[in-house]
């Protein structure tokens, strides 16, 4: 029988001193590492001993390459390896404090381990599982100590990644909660408290949109580089999401949307058919040395060429000659659009609907430049040239000798049909008539229009002058050498331009927007807080900013318009919005702007 954890106190004041690690892959010589380093006496346990080999080989390089980089003393190194020592019996875990299994995602394996371990451990001895997938209620309901059990999920590469979930069944004892909670801040990392539901906060939030860009990659949308290049660019993240899925493990990924799907049923996480493929043919990635990509060898991170990298400098068509510019609009997309033309060398006509609004929109890119020369961006001299290269107008006719004309006015549809029947009117005959829209189907604009085969989508990112990526947006009608020069144009003003088809949310939008609406639904359903979820996507997946931070500064009625635009596209119940998010809309509540949305901020 076990011991009630009541009878055998633990507190943050009572630190866990020995802790076994079973399973000692990539994962658990990463906690190995993280553990030794905080003075703990780490037991590795693997059924193999050559992976046992394997995982202090890889402690003794990694502490090799930390003394070589002046983060730890050759005595610090000699005392860490010290306390390491590595057996395939798992009685080897009598005396821990802590075992911690990271062992294979099933629950056959996991349960057999845990069952063993009961017998073998001392009756005050917590049990944690590090599971990113399955139950941990179900894991601890089988253990003779289930008020013993919880969940510990580390983040890979374990001794990098701050992020710890603390994981508790409905069935865990506080006090397992309180001691596996203070280890880990002692071990410098930053635990969140989660509830037991497959994927957590982290993964739970990572892993739908993970799968969608697979199910984008496998409908042919665009290119693996394509869809990688956008999220990184886009989005500010470290690594694309196909990369990602690499990384992780196909095999992995489709496994933990599994049991996500099996307790949701939400088709969001139904695996793609392509993961189940990938996985069944055995390309999971890096450590086969295939998957999305192919690696110069397994467990490689260097991707090499293979028959679907596309060839360098392959442009197609010829483009048409672009020298001047006309940018429409007057508000900080399009002043910012006219800064980074002018800047490449283009002669710009800045347009609007007043003679006034345009003059300001110059003005606010005046303030842009003089902040680059503060900054030593831009001398002073390039700034005053670019300014110069802008000329503010207070009517479209102004664009009739531009050979690029790029639209960023208001995003409402009507507004833009009638700018781009006005500019049909206005342009000669060979202008490339280009949107700026995130959302709204571009064909609409082309149609507008007597020249479809002329207009073509130009997704910036704000603010412009310092994102790179421009999603360039192909209709069904547009023509080749127009998709061409804009792709040159791109080029030219230093931007990264990914192709994609007009669908609503193109790349980007369509892969974002369904991971801030799932975050917006966990706290819905009080699964975690603002806080917790912000800093769990900061710390566990590298994203710039939180979830709720972006959504505020976007401004939750933008996000509620485009979740709103890609639910009537896809029609998919899992992209309906948040009730949450349109009930702060209705209420005024629109972010920063407002100085509220999910948080609140000082009145400038």
């Amino acid at each position: 029988m076990a011991t009630p954890l009541s009878d055998t106190p633990l507190s943050p004041s009572s630190p866990l001193k020995t802790v076994a690690v079973v399973g000692l892959g990539t994962m658990g010589t990463g906690i190995a590492e993280v553990l030794a380093r905080a003075g703990r006496e780490v037991i590795g346990i693997d059924v193999g001993e050559e992976q046992a080999a394997r995982a202090l080989a890889a402690l003794e390089a990694a502490t090799a390459r930390a003394v070589r980089r002046g983060r730890l003393s050759e005595e610090e190194r000699a005392g860490m390896l010290a306390r390491v020592r590595t057996g395939t019996d798992l009685t080897a875990a009598a005396d821990a404090d802590l075992v911690i299994e990271v062992a294979p995602e099933s629950y056959e394996i996991k349960q057999r381990i845990l069952g063993e371990l009961d017998g073998i451990v001392r009756p005050d001895t917590i049990l944690a599982t590090g599971t990113n997938a399955l139950s941990v209620t179900r894991l601890a309901s089988g253990s003779a100590r289930p008020e013993r059990v919880l969940g510990l999920h580390f983040f890979n590469p374990a001794p990098a990644m701050k992020l710890v979930e603390v994981v508790s069944s409905v069935l865990t004892a506080p006090q397992a909660v309180t001691a596996v909670t203070a280890l880990a801040v002692e071990l410098g990392k930053e635990p969140v408290a989660v509830g037991d539901r497959p994927g957590f906060v982290a993964d739970g939030l990572l892993f739908g949109y993970l799968n969608q860009a697979a199910a984008m990659y496998e409908a042919k949308y665009a290119s693996r580089e394509d869809i990688d290049a956008a999220m990184r660019l886009g989005c500010g993240l470290p690594m694309g999401p196909l990369a990602l899925l690499d990384l992780i493990g196909v095999d992995t990924a489709r496994t933990v949307l599994e049991a996500m799907y099996a307790e949701s049923r939400d088709r969001l996480h139904a695996p793609a058919p392509l993961l189940k493929q990938l996985s069944e043919a055995g390309l999971t990635g890096r450590k086969a040395g295939r998957g999305f990509y192919t690696y110069a060898a397994p467990g490689s991170a260097t991707v090499v060429p293979d028959a679907l990298t596309p060839a360098a400098g392959d442009t197609g068509a010829a483009g048409r000659t672009v020298r001047s510019v006309g940018v429409a609009g007057s508000g900080t997309m399009a002043s910012g659009i006219a800064e980074v033309f002018a800047k490449a060398g283009y002669d710009v006509v800045l347009a609007a609907r007043s003679e006034e609004k345009a003059r300001a929109a110059r003005a606010r890119v005046g303030k842009s430049l003089a902040r680059s020369v503060d900054k030593g961006r831009l001398t002073a001299e390039a700034a005053a040239q670019a300014l110069e290269r802008i000329v503010p107008a207070g009517s479209y006719d102004a664009f009739a000798e531009v050979d690029l004309a790029v639209e960023a006015v208001a995003e409402d549809l009507d507004v833009k049909r009638q700018l781009f029947a006005a500019l049909d009117k206005v342009c000669k005959p060979g202008a490339v008539l280009a949107t700026t829209t995130s959302s709204l189907p571009v064909v609409a604009c082309a149609r507008a229009t007597s020249r479809p085969q002329d207009v073509i989508g130009m997704h910036f990112f704000n603010p412009a002058p310092a994102m790179k990526l421009v999603e360039v947006v192909r209709t069904v009608l547009t023509a080749d050498d127009v998709h061409a020069t804009v792709r040159e144009v791109c080029g030219r003003i230093g931007k990264h331009a990914v192709d994609c088809g007009d669908r609503a949310g193109f790349i980007v939008n369509a892969l974002l927007f369904p991971y801030l609406n799932n975050a917006v639904k966990m706290v819905q359903d009080h699964y975690a807080s603002l806080d917790d979820i912000d800093a769990a996507m900061k710390l566990g997946g590298g994203y710039p900013m939180g979830p709720f931070e972006l959504l505020d500064v976007v401004g939750l009625d933008v996000s509620l318009a485009i979740e709103k635009v890609l639910h009537r596209e896809f029609r998919e119940p899992g992209l309906a919005p948040a009730p949450l998010l349109e009930h702060l809309v209705a209420a005024g509540c629109l972010g920063r702007k407002t100085g509220r949305g999910f948080r609140e901020y000082a009145r400038r």
